[in-house]
């Protein structure tokens, strides 16, 4: 899943970027309210961590620009500022959660995880797809009932074809989501040939059903 944080303090910003890395996430920043409705006019994301305390403007500001461009991107305000008024501007504007500085960077995964279970597989502690299960808390895949080890490319693939099951996706799509602003580095699709390739022989290897389909020039439909 692909999260952009908006944060100005650097230390805050790299220590959140490589937690949620450490935890598969693919991750993006910015650092100030220009950069911010920058990535979000051009990009699509699963979360946005937004400060509300930002130079050039304001993390409000961002998640109301969100909600003009009807983003589906799940919101987390963070502030330093334990103010319900500020709690309830976020919420009222769109946000889906808050949380006040400092927290733990544990709290934060687990605040994103639960977003993501209620805004792509409503609230499930457990994802299914057939004799697919996912278990998002320990990143466990069982095909049958037996366990599957996938890296995490593989994992973030086969979560995001099932959020998005019986639809065409393009390979431009997949990339960004893989990679996300690194993939316009690749020049080619190679690498995600090889994640699928890589993802159908396990899957199949244990059991499971080819639900992987090719459309050919556009991109790949899952189910």
């Amino acid at each position: 899943m692909k999260v952009l944080i908006i944060e100005d303090e650097p230390s805050l910003r790299n220590s959140i970027r490589e937690y949620l890395e450490h935890q598969g996430f693919i991750c993006e920043v910015a650092a100030d309210f220009r950069a911010a409705i920058d990535k979000v006019t051009d990009h699509e994301y699963d979360c946005i961590v937004a400060d509300i305390g930002l130079p050039f403007g304001s993390g409000l500001d961002v998640v109301h620009e969100l909600k003009t461009l009807k983003s589906r991107a799940g919101i987390i305000i963070i502030s330093a500022k334990d103010s319900l008024e500020d709690k309830l501007s976020g919420l009222e504007l769109g946000a889906d959660d808050y949380l006040t500085k400092p927290f733990h960077l544990s709290e934060l995964n687990a605040r994103i995880n639960a977003l993501l279970r209620r805004k792509n597989f409503d609230g499930n502690t457990h994802i299914s797809f057939s004799e697919i299960t996912v278990i998002p808390a320990s990143k466990a895949v069982l095909v049958h009932d037996n366990a599957i080890t996938l890296t995490g490319k593989e994992y973030q693939l086969l979560l995001y074809f099932i959020a998005n099951q019986h639809r065409v996706v393009t390979k431009s799509a997949l990339a960004g989501h893989l990679w996300g602003d690194a993939y316009d580095q690749a020049g080619s699709y190679d690498f995600i040939y090889t994640h699928i390739k890589n993802l159908r022989k396990k899957m199949l290897e244990a059991g499971g059903e080819d639900y992987i389909k090719t459309v050919y020039g556009t991109g790949y439909r899952f189910g």
